[in-house]
């Protein structure tokens, strides 16, 4: 037993010398106490041992055993260190004055539809200001004339935080904010991610993207929000368009409108995108209302402005003729790369 075991220290020894990589070490490990290894058959061989010797043989096997597990770690070591050196040393050099390579990838139809909106909003003296997803109940709610006993501050309808903040249910929670931070005349807009207790379907999402706007000045009237929405999406749609106004209600904007621009696709004759009804609803909007500009901390007999709102998702499946507002966030590249935004 003895005899074998030192050829099998001797073969390692051997084997090891020869060693050029992790892998061939491994290798060497299977060989040795692999189900059929070269040990692992001599340990088989205790069975024929006498009974008064089993014991020692035992011993010395283990003992064996071990050195040459040893052994085989040492060089398993040694090899890994030497392939993660080799790595490090060996790797890709970057030259940084050379010209970077055209990208392979491509903008989200959103962010596409998003740029080109903040463009034409720039272009016309607004800011574009980054808002919170995570909002205090204060400027998510009471800044914006939302009372406590409103639905929207129901748990079935808002994410609520352990510490009593919320998750963002609408851009106007950057309002306050933004009437805080600028001195009037005020021209900003304040894209961002939106989330909301909703079931899920096809026009439907809890995790979706608006984009706010706010105008506060001397004497806004209703005529300046006409005017800057329909120079907004008469470059979107790379055409002049028509728009009407229509009664609705927002606690944060006294009067409130619902804004429809008659269909792009059809001219208000009817088509898929509008339902057949020419016209199609877009854009919530309305005078600023007096609390809210209080709230802010500017005088309502003195400033006046006007609000609207945007649903980038809404914006972007018009564009694309997408019927699905999952597919959106659904991260399905094949579907979404094919999108070209004009």
């Amino acid at each position: 037993m003895q005899n074998k075991i030192n050829e099998i220290k001797k073969y390692i020894l051997e084997k090891i010398k020869g060693i050029k990589n992790l892998k061939e070490c491994q290798a060497l490990r299977v060989e040795m106490f692999g189900k059929s290894g070269k040990f692992t058959e001599l340990f088989k061989l205790i069975k024929d041992v006498p009974a008064e010797e089993k014991g020692k043989v035992g011993q010395i096997l283990n003992t064996a055993k071990q050195e040459i597990e040893g052994l085989i770690s040492d060089n398993e070591r040694k090899m890994s260190e030497e392939e993660i050196n080799k790595e490090i040393y060996s790797a890709e050099k970057i030259d940084i004055t050379l010209p970077a390579e055209k990208c392979t990838g491509s903008l989200h139809p959103r962010t596409i539809i998003q740029r080109e909106i903040e463009e034409v909003f720039t272009s016309m003296g607004f800011v574009v200001e980054d808002g919170n997803e995570v909002e205090t109940e204060y400027n998510n709610f009471t800044a914006v004339n939302v009372p406590e006993n409103h639905p929207a501050r129901d748990m079935q309808d808002t994410f609520w935080l352990d510490n009593g903040e919320v998750l963002k249910t609408h851009t106007s929670a950057s309002q306050n904010r933004i009437l805080k931070k600028y001195t009037p005349p005020i021209r900003a807009i304040f894209p961002g991610r939106c989330f909301r207790n909703e079931d899920v379907d096809a026009s439907h999402e809890n995790t979706f993207f608006q984009l706010e706007g706010v105008i506060v000045d001397k004497d806004v009237s209703v005529g300046n929000l006409i005017y800057f929405m329909k120079e907004m999406l008469s470059k979107i749609f790379n055409k002049p368009v028509e728009v009407r106004l229509r009664p609705g209600f927002f606690p944060f904007t006294e009067p409130s409108f619902e804004m429809d621009v008659k269909c792009p696709f059809c001219d208000g004759k009817g088509c898929p995108t509008c339902k057949n009804g020419g016209w199609i609803e877009l854009c919530p909007c309305g005078m600023i209302h007096p609390q809210v500009l209080r709230n802010g901390g500017l005088d309502p007999e003195v400033y006046s402005g006007c609000a609207f709102g945007l649903g980038l998702d809404r914006m972007t499946m018009l564009s694309t003729n997408l019927n699905d507002i999952r597919e959106l966030n659904s991260g399905n590249l094949k579907l979404l790369k094919q999108f070209k935004i004009k």
